[in-house]
């Protein structure tokens, strides 16, 4: 009997139509999964009803914040931020991810570790580490002052500058969630497309890139939303943006009233981007139809390109890791003969770890039910509105965020300056990115299986725990990755909300860097790019078992 292969139109038809079937069906949701996003998503309305209360302290004082001539220069110029981030972003993971997934790229393993890593570099040392290296009087120019060169262009400084700094230390968010989804598709049906005569670019633009816009769209918006909320990097690269505008705001009136009215434009600004991802999707299905027994595609063979495609992963490499490491490097030596003690770094290290593990862990587990409502239960009225709110945390800045759970804090008692609130705070921050992995891995979990296990009277938690987090356990864990590597260089959170006496490499970090001891700022920051390698390399021997 001929098996049919569908392509992506075919699997979009196949999807089932919200005017079939009753619509009690539709809404049947099961409790403990309603009830468990419902309470992820009320945590996360903490901050924006914390910002609507004090915005309402002064309605007249917010309306002024609001409606001042530099908040929309400054809105739109964080919006074209965001864009040109994405763009680049996209630019450099897209193929990255194709390379070193699908392809004989020489040293693909190492590569497919060695690309995520610029993850773990914080922003602002990226930022500093540009200056250092590139900047008008930094050490390019250093090296090329006997030749005559006395002062470097300031080309790292305004906005392009940001732009390429915020795109190389930015771009693994959209390459650890397109690595699932190129590692999940049906390769029959590039066969397929291949068979109808049909060349390698166009196999690939109509074939598999449809399939990758789950994938593209989660990954981005991870990207759009990091920069609306960066200060450190652009107030280093000498780019006004709304954020930067509202923290100086902060620290220089401490007029909370302006801030929070300022935040819920930001706010306003992320959970707009979100609504247009999530509603941007459609209906169209990407679970791979009869993945199961169909093997994995042969690596595409580069050929004469082979080479080239090694120098583009190497660019991306020296710019994003090895030029940063080896700055870093340098103060470090500088340090040394210097005198700069190194010692007294363990309790941070030990804070940043036991952090960013329980950060992790919380945020996977609250995505699962957030990600079920959104992919198998897509008809249900609050699967939707769930999902963007859970992405308000992300959309805020993490003084701002920390500064609301602060007060809620205040008002239960022993959740003031305990761990438990810093853990909670970390994974509010960052859940979207567990989301977005996650929902990703489930969209290509044919709900087919799951149906036959329930057929098999099999209870939901059973299914859940036997069929489907097994069936999505590569995408879970690359959620849980990305929380873990950005909750710990997370810095703002940490300084308001940290117990007495905890601390983490990220402060450390930050308190040498702002009284300009980069010696002292260089061994932590080193710290943090190596404990950030621990669970990509879980991940990698986890995949190659």
């Amino acid at each position: 009997m001929t098996r049919v292969t569908l392509s992506p139109a075919a699997l979009a038809s196949r999807a089932p139509s919200a005017r079939t079937g009753s619509p009690w069906r539709a809404w049947r949701v099961p409790a403990p999964l309603l009830l468990g996003a419902l309470a992820v998503a009320a945590i996360c309305l903490v901050p924006p009803v914390y910002l609507v209360v004090r915005a309402s302290d002064d309605l007249a004082v917010a309306r002024d914040a609001i409606l001042d001539g530099g908040t929309l220069r400054l809105t739109l110029r964080t919006l074209a931020l965001s864009a040109t981030v994405t763009a680049l972003a996209a630019a450099i993971a897209l193929p990255l991810a194709w390379l070193t997934t699908s392809t004989d790229l020489p040293w693909r393993r190492a590569f497919a570790v060695l690309t995520v890593l610029p993850l773990a570099v914080p922003s602002y040392v990226g930022a500093l580490v540009a200056v250092s290296a590139f900047g008008p009087r930094g050490l390019l120019q250093q090296a090329l002052e006997p030749a005559g060169v006395d002062r470097l262009p300031g080309l790292v400084f305004g906005f392009a500058g940001a732009t390429v700094v915020l795109a190389l230390f930015t771009y693994p968010y959209m390459l650890l969630t397109l690595r699932p989804a190129l590692s999940g598709l049906d390769p029959r049906l590039q066969e397929l497309s291949r068979g109808f005569g049909y060349g390698r670019w166009t196999t690939f633009r109509r074939i598999v890139l449809p399939q990758l816009r789950p994938a593209l769209l989660s990954g981005g918006l991870l990207v759009a939303l990091y920069t609306l909320a960066d200060f450190g990097a652009v107030s280093l690269l000498r780019v006004r943006t709304l954020t930067t505008h509202l923290l100086t705001l902060f620290e220089s009136t401490f007029n909370f009233t302006s801030v929070a009215a300022l935040s819920l434009v930001l706010a306003t600004l992320a959970l707009a981007l979100v609504t247009f991802e999530v509603w941007s999707r459609g209906r169209r299905r990407y679970d791979a139809v009869g993945r199961n027994g169909a093997g994995h595609a042969a690596p595409v063979e580069l050929g004469r390109w082979r080479w080239p495609a090694v120098a583009f992963v190497a660019v991306v490499l020296l710019l994003a890791l090895a030029v940063p490491a080896g700055v870093l490097g340098y103060w470090l030596v500088r340090g040394v003969e210097a005198g700069e003690a190194l010692r007294g770094l363990g309790g941070a290290v030990r804070g940043s770890l036991l952090g960013a593990s329980f950060a992790a862990l919380f945020a996977a587990l609250a995505a699962l039910p957030v990600a079920l409502l959104s992919v198998r239960h897509r008809a249900f009225p609050l699967s939707r509105p769930i999902e963007v709110v859970s992405y308000t945390g992300y959309a805020l800045p993490g003084l701002v965020v920390g500064l609301a759970l602060v007060f809620a804090g205040l008002n239960l008692g022993p959740l003031y300056q305990s761990f438990a609130l810093l853990v909670v705070a970390y994974a509010l921050l960052f859940l979207p990115q567990a989301v977005g992995a996650t929902r990703v891995a489930l969209l290509q979990v044919r709900p087919s299986m799951e149906e036959a296990a329930r057929g098999l009277g099999r209870r939901p938690w059973q299914v859940l725990t036997g069929v489907t987090i097994p069936l999505a356990g590569r995408g879970i864990a690359a959620g849980a990755a990305l929380v873990f590597l950005t909750t710990i260089k997370e810095l703002p959170a940490t300084l308001v909300l940290a117990p007495t006496g905890f601390e983490t490499l990220a402060t450390h970090v930050w308190s040498a860097a702002d009284q300009a001891f980069f010696a002292r700022a260089a061994l932590p920051a080193l710290l943090l790019i190596a404990l950030s390698a621990l669970p990509l390399l879980l991940l990698d021997a986890w995949r190659r078992d």
